[in-house]
């Protein structure tokens, strides 16, 4: 059974049972601030769960199914065993409000013994043991009995058998794991070898949520509103289940791509444990890269880029052979993934671009000496007349300046330690965490605040503000038109003199270009195309097409400024009545802001 026959199968069993598809949303969360990526399928509909909306007015169904793409960091250190990975596909079902334990474990074993075929003496399933806060999940225990033998149900704590919130806040509950046990013996290390050993005799195959709690912004726990369902299922364990494999890397979601990587390098069938798991990094990196920029995310030193970036320097220090292209690795996801996501194949040269540049750019700092590096930061130090670097000559930095060589010059944690440095790499990865939240806190400030009803601005200012604020809405329509739709906002600041408009963009726009998008935006201030506002749900906004800035958390209700049928935005406003009173535009400079977004300034005359 292929990667595409298990989709659908799983589609046409849950739209028998009365489930309505939802396409898979970006791996960018939009309007969720509290992740930087999507990492489970449920993360859309958090909003339904938690009683905000109601999802017989926006789906029309209380039951629903997602194929989701999702990316995952937490177990980055673990990719290249069986069966984990950075980027993955989970299948799900929900319910909002509508059935519950004993229905989502009904069609769990449903689907996977009649319409899987998995052999039932393989599955054992757990389930929340109770703690001070929550009682035992007892009902559950008593379900699973009617599926399998006592002795392969078992009870666990909150560590493994409580699921979320995806961020600091948000829904969750006690969960159900339902495990596939490969050898059905124990291992050498502990006689009983239950789920969750960690011998990989066990793997999680499936995990039923029962969304029925929430945790607030004080950090409290709460029961919902209403008893939920959420489930996910890897789609690439599924297969490696299906197809009889040994690990993911054998399924027809990879094997291509390994078999590519076998022929390429000087390993010939990689006997060595080592170089298969490597050759197993680069494939799930490669993947993974290849979805995010698909997803609109590009190379950059902060939030989603600085995800990219990792995992794609990653990759590269894999394995250094002749000949080598990423073009043919692209190539190959693509060949996986075209039935499922033929768009990808229309991004092709853009993500290839993307990968060629920053390979480059990769290029330029590994030819550096890493002692170099750190004597340059050393001076810089000495310069700001601030506490010395350890010197050159030594092999011990602190995680500060493991950061700093990380973030700054791409040095990764694996190549530093490659080199002989030592650091503390717990407390470097908290001096991450802390740059995650400056980053995060920083965008939030810079949104917004042009102050544009100030009654503080004298009138003739306020009226030139506002005829800038409709020209951004022009600009960025004019940017994606001219250079394509991974153009998304980055932010935006508005005075008396100028608009400052930051984009993503992965390279400097040519005179040509710049020329394009002014003359683009002249035309439809010319065209006087009249402007005008709506207010509605934020995700109906988003589902009609409507552009927003995704850093920003938006209210339930928004208001969408459409200019003709030419642009529209998720905007507070003010803006002109019609596009005729902007004026003529014109591009004072285009520029770097940081790597991977561009900086325009432009003002009205």
């Amino acid at each position: 059974m292929t990667h595409q026959q298990i989709r659908e199968k799983f589609v046409k069993f849950f739209l028998k049972n009365k489930h309505k598809l939802i396409e898979s949303y970006s791996l960018i969360p939009h309007g969720d601030p509290s992740v930087l990526l999507t990492t489970a399928g449920m993360q859309q509909f958090k909003p339904y769960f938690i009683g905000a909306k109601d999802p017989m007015k926006d789906f029309k169904s209380r039951r629903l199914i997602s194929i989701q793409r999702c990316f995952r960091t937490s177990d980055i250190e673990e990719v290249g065993d069986a069966w984990h990975n950075t980027f993955f596909e989970m299948l799900g079902n929900f319910s909002i409000a509508d059935y519950f334990k004993k229905e989502a474990i009904d069609l769990a074993w449903q689907f996977l013994i009649k319409e899987m075929k998995i052999d039932k003496k393989k599955l054992w399933a757990t389930y929340f043991k109770g703690d001070k806060q929550v009682e035992a999940d007892k009902e559950t225990g008593k379900l699973w009995e009617k599926c399998l033998p006592k002795e392969k149900i078992r009870g666990y704590s909150r560590e493994d058998n409580w699921w979320g919130p995806t961020g600091k806040t948000g829904p969750c509950g006690p969960c159900s794991e339902i495990h596939y046990d490969f050898t059905g013996k124990p291992c050498d290390k502990d006689e009983k070898c239950l789920p969750n050993c960690e011998c990989h005799r066990f793997m999680e195959l499936w995990n039923l949520v029962f969304t029925e709690y929430n945790i607030d912004e004080k950090g409290k726990l709460k029961e919902l509103p209403t008893k939920n369902i959420d489930t996910g299922m890897g789609l690439e364990r599924l297969a490696l289940v299906v197809q009889k494999k040994n690990n993911i890397y054998e399924t027809d979601l990879f094997i291509s791509l390994m078999e590519k990587i076998a022929r390429d390098t000087a390993f010939g069938k990689l006997q060595k444990i080592e170089d298969l798991v490597r050759s197993r990094v680069l494939a799930d990196h490669v993947k993974g890269a290849v979805f995010l920029i698909y997803d609109g995310v590009l190379f950059s030193n902060k939030e989603q880029g600085y995800i990219l970036r990792r995992i794609f320097r990653r990759a590269s220090d894999q394995f250094l052979f002749p000949n080598f292209s990423w073009l043919h690795y692209i190539d190959k996801v693509l060949e996986i993934y075209h039935s499922t996501y033929p768009y990808l194949l229309k991004r092709r040269d853009g993500i290839a671009d993307n990968f060629i540049r920053e390979q480059e750019a990769y290029k330029k700092i590994q030819q550096l000496e890493v002692k170099e590096v750190i004597e340059k930061i050393s001076q810089k130090k000495r310069e700001k007349q601030t506490s010395d670097i350890v010197g050159p000559s030594s092999r011990e930095i602190s995680p500060a300046e493991a950061f700093l060589l990380y973030s700054t010059y791409g040095l990764s944690p694996e190549k530093l330690k490659r080199e002989g440095f030592v650091f503390d790499e717990v407390e470097f990865q908290k001096e991450l965490e802390r740059h995650k939240k400056l980053s995060r806190s920083g965008a939030e400030k810079k949104f917004g605040g042009h102050g544009l009803t100030s009654q503080e601005i004298p009138e003739k200012d306020r009226l030139k503000i506002i005829r800038l604020h409709t020209s951004t809405h022009l600009l960025q329509k004019a940017l994606r038109d001219i250079l394509g739709n991974h153009v998304k906002q980055e932010g935006s600041d508005i005075n008396k003199e100028r608009l400052r408009f930051d984009f993503t963009h992965p390279q400097k726009l040519t005179d040509e270009e710049i020329k394009r998008v002014e003359d683009l935006v002249n035309q439809k201030i010319r065209d006087d195309l009249p402007v005008s506002f709506q207010e509605m749900p934020y995700e109906e906004a988003v589902k009609i097409g409507a552009l927003a800035f995704f850093k920003e958390k938006y209210p339930e209700k928004v208001k969408v400024y459409s200019v003709s049928d030419y642009s529209k935005e998720i905007c507070g406003g003010p803006h002109v009545e019609h596009t005729g009173q902007i004026g003529r535009f014109k591009i004072l400079s285009e520029k770097s802001s940081s790597a991977g977004i561009r900086r325009i300034k432009a003002t009205v005359e």
